[in-house]
């Protein structure tokens, strides 16, 4: 028809459209190189091929990041906030934008921080400084670095550290009678009042003791003379109060709330200070040769035949103290104490000795001021392996109150003098 041969005859043909100019370029464009311009695009594309080339993505990062961080940095922080110390680590490592961010006066780091560290007081040279340091002027009295991350890495170092004369977080030495090794760490009550629910938990093991040690919370900082001794040997509780200094006279009231090692057995294991909502709980684990030990004396003491109960009661009845060995953990009804019993694993080794707890047994009546120092009394010199193996938030197991405890008249008295000793 005549519309078809009109179309056929408007139809460009294969020799005109090879000379069109827009067919030359396109040919011209195969023979050539690629345009540098094309060749920088593709090497700086979004792809995953991209990521692995080193600079070129991190300098994306770097330019987008405070973008990213402008319109969404409220979530990034809440997010943030919840990584610890070693996911905010590789933060750092993987942008410098999210390193700078993550050191912000609200940012993460302090977060971090704080979750660790509230209600802890770092001795650095100067005087004392919370994690919470109220800015640069209060960081500049003590030698506490600035910036967030900075700060934390220096209590992560010296919290489970001891103070003067001793160094780092072991005793292997001691060279006087009656020496006191107190923590670089102290506890803040008035911050830890903030969040009831918090508290801070000290662990100390012992796995070599020359003579007599215990576990003490003072108030001396705060200008008081008061102090809860811990006795791992005994069980005992011990509050006191120093008279007088010369000639040296001490009150103060206790309570036997752990059973008391036989006589002549020298405490090795571990022990630990828990204090939570303004009260106090202290932990005890006999290392497994000392738990052996412990109970062939208590099973030596009975008739023999008898054995577990029969042996206790009947070395309980000839006046030798008794030591509840170990085993599977059990609260003891109105006592706070969480209790061991002995057991051996059918190879014959020793099972790993679970804990022992005075439950709660005392408030902070007692102290003067905000701030405690915990400490450890060495009653003679010679050689002790003595380590502060962590300061935390979580102690082994939730310690019940102790009802004894909170009963004045269950708690005996106590006194001495350079003329009387004190005995319990």
């Amino acid at each position: 028809s005549e519309a078809t041969r009109a179309l056929r005859k408007e139809a460009p043909t294969s020799s005109s459209m090879s000379r069109a100019p827009c067919a030359k370029r396109r040919r011209l464009g195969h023979v050539h190189k690629r345009s540098p311009v094309r060749h920088s695009r593709r090497q700086n594309a979004a792809t995953p091929q991209a990521a692995s080339r080193g600079p070129a993505f991190a300098n994306v990062l770097d330019l987008c990041g405070p973008l990213l961080l402008t319109s969404l940095g409220g979530p990034y922080f809440v997010v943030a906030s919840w990584a610890d110390a070693l996911g905010l680590c590789r933060l750092d490592a993987a942008c410098r934008c999210l390193r700078d961010a993550n050191d912000l006066p609200n940012g993460p780091w302090r977060c971090a921080g704080e979750r660790a560290f509230l209600g802890m007081e770092l001795d650095a040279g100067g005087g004392f400084a919370p994690f919470e340091g109220d800015g640069p002027r209060a960081l500049q009295l003590v030698a506490i670095p600035e910036g967030w991350k900075k700060r934390y890495e220096l209590f992560h170092r010296r919290v489970p550290t001891f103070g003067a004369p001793f160094r780092g977080s072991e005793i292997s030495l001691v060279k006087h009678p009656d020496e006191v090794a107190y923590c670089r760490c102290r506890l803040r009550t008035d911050l830890l009042a903030q969040q009831p629910k918090r508290g801070i938990y000290v662990e100390v093991n012992v796995r070599r003791n020359a003579d007599n040690l215990s576990l003490a919370v003072v108030d001396f900082e705060g200008g008081g003379r008061s102090s809860v001794t811990f006795s791992p040997e005994t069980g005992a509780v011990l509050r006191e109060r120093k008279l007088r200094e010369s000639p040296r006279a001490i009150e103060g009231t206790y309570i036997h709330l752990l059973s008391a090692a036989p006589a002549g057995r020298r405490f090795e294991g571990t022990m630990g200070l828990y204090l939570q909502d303004g009260h106090l709980a202290f932990f005890r684990r006999w290392s497994a040769a000392a738990a052996q030990a412990t109970t062939a004396v208590v099973s030596a003491a009975g008739v023999p035949g008898l054995a577990g109960a029969d042996a206790r009661e009947v070395a309980s009845s000839n006046g030798e103290a008794s030591e509840s060995p170990v085993g599977t953990l059990g609260v003891e009804a109105g006592g706070g104490m969480i209790q061991a019993s002995s057991g051996a694993d059918p190879d014959g080794g020793s099972l790993e000795t679970p804990w022992e707890t005075t439950g709660f047994c005392t408030d902070l009546r007692w102290a003067q001021g905000p701030r405690l120092s915990i400490c450890l009394a060495f009653r003679d010199d010679g050689p002790y392996c003595v380590q502060l193996a962590q300061v935390g938030r979580h102690p082994p197991a939730t310690p019940p109150q102790s009802a004894d405890a909170y009963q004045e008249e269950k708690w005996s008295l106590l006194y001495g003098d350079d003329d009387h000793p004190l005995a319990i």
